[in-house]
């Protein structure tokens, strides 16, 4: 079992080192991708808007006159500033994760980081999945809804208009997009755990109705305080929760496959043996 690892045992002031290289790197791709993206704060923020744009276009409003503010004089700088760290960490994340492999692989059994490479390509795949749904239907429906608010002048009646601040506006698009990327994360970390034997198929299966109450009271406190964003968050959660059911099942029958044939080997090693 031992020669499957193939790093010897470090002292402890080795392990801190090899950390210390990771989080360099990590930080230092962190903030040469920050620099790059602040440069570009505005025009990734345009794209973070189109969103919006699309949502007045579907309450059949006018979009010449779309327009976000900002009340106060340093909030547009502090939300390019945001804007630069999330682009940031969207650029480096790449490198960060490859960093946290390199400093974990060492610990690892080979065929544990040949389990483990699988997980780190879907993770991302996964969270960009979540967030494209963000960018694409979720937000345009989510502004949609706000913009049905609207009022316009009439006789007894005032025009009340909707005008986003721009650091709500990004807060809140942030907001959406972590908490459906983190959702998404659910078949991988479901599987992760089945992989380990912490989880079972049968278990996810028995706690499915538990599991959906969880769903709509996590939706609830991710999202905006609007029925729209708290359905269209906890609906893909569900999904995703019984696409981890089906992974699970999966894990089992590979692990099952596994033993059947491990045991038809060593039958055979043992008839061979006698003979």
């Amino acid at each position: 079992m031992s020669g499957d690892i193939e790093d010897k045992p470090q002292p402890l002031i080795e392990h801190l080192m090899e950390l210390r290289t990771r989080l360099i790197w990590s930080i230092g791709a962190f903030f040469i991708a920050f620099i790059v993206c602040f440069f570009f704060a505005k025009h990734l923020f345009n794209y973070l808007v189109i969103p919006y744009k699309t949502a007045v276009e579907w309450a059949h409003l006018d979009v010449e006159k779309a327009q976000l503010i900002y009340t106060a004089p340093q909030e547009f700088f502090f939300t390019q500033v945001k804007v630069a760290m999330f682009g940031g960490l969207v650029v480096a994340f790449p490198i960060i994760a490859a960093q946290v492999y390199k400093f974990v692989a060492p610990g690892l059994y080979k065929n544990e980081r040949q389990a483990f490479l699988p997980f780190l390509i879907a993770s991302p795949v996964l969270f960009l999945m979540g967030a494209a749904l963000v960018y694409f239907f979720f937000t345009p429906m989510v502004m949609w809804f706000f913009l049905s608010m609207q009022q316009a002048p009439g006789h007894d009646e005032v025009a009340i208009s909707l005008m986003p601040k721009v650091s709500e506006y990004l807060s809140l698009i942030m907001t959406l997009v972590f908490s459906f990327g983190l959702v998404f994360q659910l078949p991988v970390i479901t599987t992760l755990l089945a992989r380990v034997g912490l989880l079972t198929s049968q278990w996810l299966a028995e706690k499915r109705k538990f599991a959906i109450v969880l769903a709509f009271v996590v939706a609830a406190v991710l999202t905006p305080p609007d029925p729209m964003s708290q359905i269209g968050l906890a609906l893909p959660t569900i999904l995703l929760y019984e696409i981890s059911i089906y992974a699970a099942r999966l894990v089992e029958r590979q692990r099952a496959r596994q033993a059947l044939e491990k045991e038809t080997g060593s039958a055979d090693v043992a008839k061979t043996d006698s003979v």
